[in-house]
Order: C-alpha cells, then structure tokens, then sequence
C-alpha cells in the first residue's frame, strides 16, 4: 500500500509539474494576473506530492519492504537503520527520486522567499523550474521507477554496497545535490531574464543570493566526497580526477565564474549576456554529470548500448534543455549586449579574464573526461585519460587565475591604474616571494614546485591583507574595531572564500611534496618507520560488527621511544555480499594525518600494511570550509536583508495609500520600489 501511495504522489506530482512549467509562463506572456498567481500554490502542492513519495520510499527501506524491487537490490534486514535511511538514495532511482525532491525544494524556497519580486518574473522563474521537473518526473515514472513490486517479495535484500555503508553518504549526496539542483534556480532566473528582457542590476540582485548558496552547497559536497574517498578507499588519495569526481567539478567552475559575473552585472551592469550563458552552462554541465553517472556510460558504453533506454532518454533531455536554452540565448543576447564599458585595465577585466580561465578549466575537463568514452563508442580504441593529463593542463591555467585573484579586488573598477597597482601589492609580492623561498626548508627539503605552489597561495593571503589595510586606511577616523564592523558582509565573504583557496593550495602543495609512505610485510612484533613515527605491529583479532566479521590490527605509533597513541585498521568482510573492505585508522592533526591501513593476510598472523604520513593533508578540507563561510557570509549580506524589508515597508505603505484618499495635488508613487531603495 505504501509503495502505491508513492507512486501514486509521483503522478500527482506530474500533473501539477505540467501546470507549472505552462500556465504561469503563458500567464506572464499574455499578461493574465490568475494564471501567474497559480505558480506559487502549484509549486507548494508538487513538493507536498513529491516528499510523501520521497518518504514512502524511505518508509520502505526502513521497514525492509522487500517486495520493492529497489529495497529488494540496495538493503539487507542487518543493515544499521542510519544505512536502510541512506540507501533511499543509494540507487540509481533513489538518488533520483532525491533529485527530484531536491528540485521540488528549491522551487519551494524560490516561491516563499521572492515576495519582493515582480509576479511576471516568479511565473517565469518558476515555470522554467517546472518544465526541468517535467523532465525528471517522466524519467522517474517511466525508466526508474523507484517503486516497482517485486512480486512474490524477496525473503531477505541484496544489501547496500558496502562502499556505500559509511556516514558519508548519509550526507555527501544531499549536499551534492543540493548544489547541483541549486544551479536550476540561476539557470531559470536567466532565461526569465532573456523571456522578459529584463537583464540589469535588478535582477543581477535577485539572482546572486541563489546561485551563491547553491555554490555553497556544491562545495561542500565536493568536500564530502572528497574527504570520504580519503579514509574509506584505503589509498590516501583525496582527489582521482575520476569522471564521477569531474562530473561535479565541472559545474562548480562555471558556477565560481557565475557568482563572480553576476557582481559584476549587480554592481556595474557589464557582463550581462555573458552571465546569462554563464548560468545556462552551469546548469546543463549539472545534467551532463547526470547523464554520465546516471546512464551506465561510465561503466561501459557497450552496456549502454544494449540497454540504452535511459540514457537516450537523459542524452534527449538534455539536448532539448541545453539546445532550446542556447537558441533563446542567440536569439535574445545581441538584444541584451555586455553591458557597462570598461578599460582593458580594470576590475571588470581581471573579472572577465578569471572568467575565460574558469571556462577553459571546465573545458579541458570535459574534453577529458568524453574523449575516451566518444573513442570507445566508434570503437576507435580504448584510451584512458587519467592525473596525468588533467594536471598537466589544469594546473597551468589555474596559475593566472590565482594570481589575477590576488590583483582584483585592489583594482578600481572602469578604469584602473598599473603604476598605483604595482605600488599597492609591491609588499604583498615580496613577503609571497619570500616565504616561498624559505618554507621548503622548514619542511627539510627545497623543492620547486612545492616553492612555487607557496608562491601563489602566500600572494593570495599577502594581497588580502592589503585589501583589508587600504580599506582601513580609506574609512575614515574611526577606531579599529568601527571601522571592521563598517564593512559588509560581502566584502568579508569574498575574503574568506579567496583564503580558502589558499589554505587549499597550501595542503595540496605541501602534501603533494613531501608525504611519506610505506606498504610493508609486518609480523607481530616488526616495526616501520615513516614520517619521524615508529609503527609496531601487535597483531590482529577478529571483531563482529552488525552486518559484518573484521581482522582488527592493533597497531602503536611511537615519537622519541614513546608510544603517543594505538591505530586499528580493520579488513571487513560483509556478509550479504562477501564483498571485502578495508578501513584505515587515521591520526589527525593540525600539520599532519598519520593513516594505517591492512591490506591482505600472509602466513603466520602477517598482514600486508600500508603506511603513509601526510602534511597539512586535512588543509584541503579546512580551506573547503572556509570558502563555503565567505559563501555563507555573501549571502547574508546586509543589501539583501535590506530588499526584505524594504519590500515589506512598501507593501505596507501600498495599503495605506489604497485605503485613504490622497491629498490634493499629490500624485501616488510612479513605480515600485526595487531592492536597494530606488524606484524602478
């Protein structure tokens, strides 16, 4: 009854899509007040629908219906509940269906937080985000039913991949989505904006705070995922440019680019048809990441090609999506121009060539990422295009953008000037040179790469601090603490966000260069030494954990003679599956991890053991953190808070004016007020 309740919910969910993705959009072209007032309740109705399905499926997984084909294939009766919750979406129809309620969320929060919009651009914003949900609930009911019986009911579940069993993805999927989705609302706003015409610092305002939490959310799911390949693989990597991992990195490239256009669009009125393309690319790069994971491409173009029902219906998607977005675009852009002029020199030019180095990052990867599936399809051989490749052309086109970070929020905007920028960042110059210079040796090893990797993220926090001290110096006679309190939220935010590039470069570099490892043969009672640490092997013992047997090692970790800690790695095996997994022990600190994982068993209680001392590797992550906080702090910035209320106190004074008679020889306002304070 359940699993037909949800599946009935989809349908209802279906129909109301239809609605949103037609009559607001009709109602706004045709001027039909009724019709446009319907996207709001419709949206609100279609995420009622959709989260009773979300949570009839999740009631399923937790109740171990087993009569659902999809709770049949990813759970088992012995899974932890935490886990028979999580793999609701740890399926292709699961993840999915999270997809779709993802989806239906956004429009949501668009719905009740655009009060102070116009009625005409809320129609269209969400009827946009309503034919998106068109697509993905078809795709749903008829490829990837989540809920088909599975008729008589299996006695017991396959199991959830046991990779999938670890709190990671209780979390990293929603955040990753959440991000991915996020991208359909700065995607709407734009071709809103190229339905209407209507492209200038207004809308720039409306949707700058959408696209920045959604980069936000995609970035600390990239974290997540990152981090969760680090200690649940067995291998030490944080990053294997995989084409899952490619598939979310691609769009949050286009999106930094985009929240970057869109406070150019916001402040100076430039970039505008470039910030629309941005937005269109940012989100079809997200479909493009759910066409290669969720087809069965990845996995084998051949098996995609005997059963391609899915992935022609996702690759048809996304051709009417992309294709129908970039006609309107072509059609609609020469209308809208760039914008404001600038000077070759300026901070809307080191915006813009950000920008193309972002776009061209994005593009190598794709390149990378399709060229050995496009060979493989015309059976033109079998290539791989693996590290090698992507750091060769990343890395080089990474490096002016990092430095161009640096000059830009110290550039005037319009016009700047190259002798007064010389003379402002001269000092920050030195002391990255410097301290390039010098860090390797404290690490016990110059090398250049590592120097040159130190240049760049000791120019980025140089150039910060002599953002902050200009900006002290400029504001007044106030005190220290009055005049940091006087600055904006935004203007902190981006600060935060550009330090945390640095303090990723400086873990990425620093760990790159001079971790340690070892993968040993281990007795009990032998001992390794990596990193200036002694690794004693006590032997193993056998653990039982609730849906699984492990060999747990019992490791000491020694500095000087003397023990600091004991590490237990363990080998599980899982018993629905038999699948086998390792689990490291990892010791982290502030300027290193110490990571110890088993690999196979040898004669005589002996393990293979697998060793590593990594520096400043949980910097990585802490500067993920911080570039999600300036994220966070951007969009709390006090402007945005201040359209809230300046459309509350308008439509307060709309009502007192409509319920008394004016005064002779006054006239009522002539427009509405939009964020900010001005009249349109």
């Amino acid at each position: 009854m359940i699993p037909e309740l949800g599946n009935f919910a989809l349908i209802l969910a279906l129909l109301l899509a239809l609605i949103q993705g037609t009559l607001p959009v009709i109602g706004a072209a045709r001027g039909v007040p009724s019709w446009m007032a319907l996207a709001r309740p419709v949206v609100q109705g279609q995420f009622v629908f959709i989260a009773i399905a979300f949570f009839c499926l999740a009631y399923s997984f937790v109740n171990n219906d087993f009569s659902v084909m999809n709770v049949a294939q990813n759970s088992n009766s012995k899974l932890p509940l935490e886990y028979r919750f999580a793999a609701t979406w740890g399926s292709h129809e699961g993840s999915l269906l999270l997809w779709v309620f993802m989806l239906s969320a956004w429009s949501v929060a668009v719905s009740v937080f655009s009060r102070r919009l116009p009625n005409e651009m809320v129609a269209r914003v969400l009827g946009v985000m309503g034919m998106v949900s068109v697509g993905f609930l078809l795709f749903l009911l008829l490829t990837s039913n989540p809920f088909d019986r599975l008729l008589p009911g299996a006695p017991e579940g396959s199991d959830l991949n046991p990779l999938l069993q670890d709190p990671g993805m209780v979390f990293h999927p929603p955040m990753l989505y959440m991000g991915y989705v996020g991208f359909s609302v700065a995607f709407a706003f734009a071709i809103s904006a190229l339905l209407s015409g209507q492209m200038d610092a207004t809308w720039a305002r409306w949707s700058r705070p959408w696209t920045t939490v959604a980069w936000l959310f995609l970035t600390i799911g990239i974290m997540l995922g990152s981090w969760w390949a680090y200690y649940e693989l067995g291998w030490g990597g944080w990053w294997f440019w995989d084409p899952v991992e490619n598939a979310s990195f691609m769009p949050w490239l286009v999106g930094t680019a985009l929240v970057h256009s869109l406070a150019v669009t916001e402040k100076r009125g430039s970039f505008k048809s470039w910030t629309v393309l941005l937005a269109i690319c940012a989100f079809s790069l997200s479909l493009l990441g759910t066409f290669l994971v969720r087809s069965g491409v990845l996995t084998s173009v051949h098996a995609f090609a005997t059963d391609p029902k899915r992935g022609i219906f996702i690759l048809a998607f996304l051709v009417i999506v992309i294709g129908s977005s970039l006609l309107l675009f072509a059609w609609r852009a020469p209308k809208i121009g760039l914008g404001g002029k600038f000077e070759l020199l300026s901070r809307e030019s080191l915006l813009l060539a950000n920008n193309l180095l972002m776009m061209v990052a994005a593009g190598s990867i794709l390149l990378g990422t399709l060229y050995p599936l496009l060979m493989d399809a015309l059976e033109l051989g079998k290539i791989s295009v693996g590290p090698p490749y992507f750091e060769a052309v990343f890395v080089p086109l990474m490096t002016p953008a990092i430095f161009l970070m640096g000059v830009g929020p110290l550039a005037r905007w319009k016009q700047a000037s190259l002798p007064e920028l010389a003379v402002r960042l001269r000092w920050a110059f030195g002391v990255s040179i410097v301290t390039a210079l010098l860090m390797p040796f404290v690490m016990g090893e110059w090398k250049p790469w590592v120097s040159f990797g130190l240049l760049l993220a000791f120019w980025v926090i140089a150039s910060i601090v002599v953002s902050l001290l200009q900006r002290m110096k400029n504001s007044g006679k106030q005190g220290l603490f009055a005049k940091l309190a006087a600055q904006s939220r935004s203007y902190y935010g981006m600060h935060f966000a550009h330090l945390g590039i640095a303090v990723f470069i400086i873990g990425v570099t620093l760990v790159g260069g001079y971790e340690t490892e070892k993968d040993v043969r281990m007795e009990i009672g032998d001992t390794v030494e990596v990193g200036g640490y002694t690794f004693r092997f006590n032997g193993s013992k056998k653990v039982a954990g609730p849906n699984y047997m492990a060999d747990m090692g019992d490791i000491d970790v020694l500095r000087n003679g003397e023990k600091i800690r004991s590490m237990e790695p363990e080998k599980r095996v899982y018993a629905a599956s038999g699948m086998a997994m390792t689990e490291a022990a990892i010791d982290t600190g502030v300027l290193r991890d110490l990571y110890v994982a088993l690999g196979e068993p040898l004669e005589n209680g002996a393990w293979v053991v697998r060793v590593y001392h990594k520096p400043f590797v949980d910097w990585i992550w802490f500067g993920c953190l911080l570039m999600a906080f300036g994220g966070a702090l951007a969009v709390t910035d006090r402007r945005y808070r201040l359209a809230v209320r300046n459309k509350q106190r308008e439509e307060i004074d709309d009502r007192k004016v409509a319920g008394k008679k004016l005064p002779a020889g006054r006239k009522a306002p002539a427009g509405p007020l939009i964020p900010g304070g001005r009249k349109a």
